[in-house]
């Protein structure tokens, strides 16, 4: 029994090293091994586990690229298809289209809204003369409702904002 115990026990022992890890150090984003850049650098040593590292890809491009084709490369997602220039204008335009119309809709609604809560005070309906309580949750749920799309127009606007400038043919 004891010979069994000693045996494993060396075992364990001469795994050990192999198990063991080297100090890391954090430098913000970055890691690294070397002691001599962790200092250089001011990084701080990582404690309790191991760290895995996974190198991101490098782009496949030459040198120089046009500051367009790199700017919108930077904007789109990994292995996302590449779009023509007109193509992507036609699809800007579209969406600019599309949350123009969902702009004045809000809008729309937004007066109709403001009509309806006449400055905090609407009309009361039938049972509302009676139950003033009623009344009053009413106008509270036009008040956030009004609120709401307020936000969804001002949200509405920041989409259109980041859209790319509508541009003439020439």
């Amino acid at each position: 029994m004891k010979t069994a115990s000693l045996i494993f026990l060396a075992g364990s022992l001469i795994a050990l090293p192999a198990l063991a890890q080297e100090r890391v150090w954090r430098c913000g984003n970055e890691y690294t091994n070397n002691a001599t850049i962790a200092q250089q650098k001011g990084c701080k040593v990582m404690e309790g586990g191991n760290v895995t590292v996974v190198q991101g890809t490098k782009s496949s491009g030459g040198g120089s690229a046009s500051s367009s084709a790199g700017s919108s490369a930077a904007r789109s997602p990994a292995g996302s298809p590449r779009v023509e220039g007109v193509d992507q204008r036609a699809r800007d335009g579209e969406a600019r289209s599309v949350l123009e119309a969902e702009l004045k809709k809000a809008e729309a609604r937004q007066a109709e809204l403001q009509k309806e809560y006449n400055n905090g005070e609407p009309e009361k309906q039938g049972s509302e003369g009676r139950n003033y309580q009623k009344y009053l949750d009413r106008v509270a749920e036009m008040k956030a409702e009004l609120a709401r799309n307020e936000s969804d127009i001002a949200g509405i606007r920041r989409e259109i904002g980041r859209l790319p400038n509508k541009q003439q043919p020439q």
